[in-house]
């Protein structure tokens, strides 16, 4: 017992000596990285764009390197010089989802993209990650980049643009969560405001945000719009916004989202965050979510509260959809032989590592999808937009349908694990 006690403390001594130390690495501002993502169904290419500072870091001063594994790119910053790995992130992007739409076999297209983290005091290497249809990460792109470089651009947003609507913690300990306006005009921020104050009401109720209302920083960023509203291509309706959002995604005609990703963060750097949230002033059903992208949702539907906290469930804490028989633009999201990053489906190719231990002996294994087990953890056949071959763990919840109560008990362990992550 005692070697394994020595052995237990120097692995843990080894552990702490390898974290990293924020202040030797990094200053608290954020630097953000802009390129490109172009291909097909089959390719992908990158090219940088531009570099530039931002005043604020607005995340974790010790959580640094990423240790979930979510997202379909990965990014990861390394010191020039030693090649010690300093900072990652996983995140998803709207380009990977066309990838698997049908338009992306026949043309190719090209999506701008941001990756931020803590601006570094010394070269640094930047290196991109995709994940392949085995699930398995590989090298895409690297390149050095110099905090030092005059080619750095160092414009300041217009910090006036945001203010804090709730919460007083430090950005470094708190999770932060930047709402940005989008087809709200100049004479509409007033009813913005509200808005975003209205969210806060809709996302703290529901569990587990209400356990961490002290530890939660929300910012109402104001990008003034000429026009109110937003596109709807399929109804031949146009107007002229800040973010440029549209209904009809990849031909969808609910799914909302905006792939000026550029004007997203402009106006995002305006606030310390680790979140962003664009609200949409709109009475009409829709919206979109991507891990670590971001979140968009309409302001005035009855169903906003089920579509803020189901999106930010994919944007915030990497959630898979758990429904399958709703419309879609996507042919073969995921790979059967393959087990989903998401912590809330499973293809059983690996449920070991995913929620098999909190179903009950007495649930059977797969789960009936019979109301009977509304409320029970269990292996429940269905998600990922296919009814066979993929499983969810519970007969409903919020990343399922806009009937479901609140988050089944996987996702709401997940969700939490996420909270965590940013406020230590």
């Amino acid at each position: 017992m005692r070697l394994i006690s020595i052995f237990a403390l120097l692995f843990l001594s080894l552990a702490m000596s390898a974290q990293v130390v924020f202040d030797n690495h990094f200053t608290d501002r954020t630097m953000r990285f802009d390129f490109m993502l172009a291909g097909n169904s089959t390719a992908t290419r990158v090219f940088p764009v531009s570099v530039r500072e931002e005043p604020f870091w607005g995340g974790s001063l010790t959580n640094l390197t990423d240790r979930f594994g979510y997202g379909n790119f990965r990014y990861e910053i390394f010191d020039a010089a030693t090649d010690s790995l300093l900072f990652s992130r996983g995140f998803c992007t709207l380009y990977q989802e066309w990838q698997t739409t049908a338009e992306a076999k026949q043309i190719e297209r090209v999506f701008h993209e941001v990756a931020t983290f803590p601006f570094p005091k010394n070269k640094v290497n930047f290196v991109l990650s995709i994940r392949g249809r085995d699930g398995q990460f590989t090298k895409l792109y690297e390149t050095v980049i110099d905090p030092e470089s005059y080619f750095i651009i160092r414009e300041k947003p217009d910090a006036a643009l945001a203010s804090r609507i709730y919460g007083s913690g430090d950005p470094h300990t708190s999770l932060d969560i930047a709402f940005i306006a989008e087809g709200y005009t100049r004479g509409e921020m007033g009813k913005f405001r509200a808005d975003v104050k209205r969210m806060a009401d809709y996302l703290f109720a529901e569990p587990p945000f209400d356990k961490y209302l002290d530890r939660i920083n929300l910012w109402a960023v104001e990008a003034p719009s000429q026009e109110s509203g937003t596109d709807v291509p399929g109804e031949g309706i146009y107007v002229n916004t800040a973010l440029n959002a549209s209904y009809y995604t990849f031909d969808v005609d609910r799914y909302l989202t905006t792939q000026d990703m550029r004007m997203v963060n402009n106006y995002a750097a305006a606030a310390p965050h680790d979140q962003i949230i664009v609200l949409i002033n709109s009475p009409r059903y829709g919206g979109g979510g991507l891990y670590n992208y971001y979140s968009a949702v309409t302001s005035d539907h009855q169903f906003t509260p089920q579509v803020l906290t189901h999106e930010f469930g994919h944007g915030f804490a990497g959630l898979a959809d758990e429904y399958y028989a709703s419309e879609v633009a996507y042919e073969e999201f995921y790979p059967l032989d393959v087990e989903p990053w998401e912590p809330n489906i499973t293809t059983r190719v690996n449920f070991e590592s995913k929620w098999k231990d909190k179903i009950a002996r007495s649930v059977p294994v797969p789960t009936p999808n019979e109301k009977r087990y509304t409320g029970v953890t269990g292996l429940f056949e269905g998600g990922g937009y296919i009814a066979k071959g993929i499983f969810r763990p519970s007969f409903d919840c919020r990343m399922k349908s806009n009937q479901a109560d609140t988050f089944c008990e996987v996702c709401q362990d997940a969700i939490e694990e996420m909270i965590l992550f940013y406020l230590k």
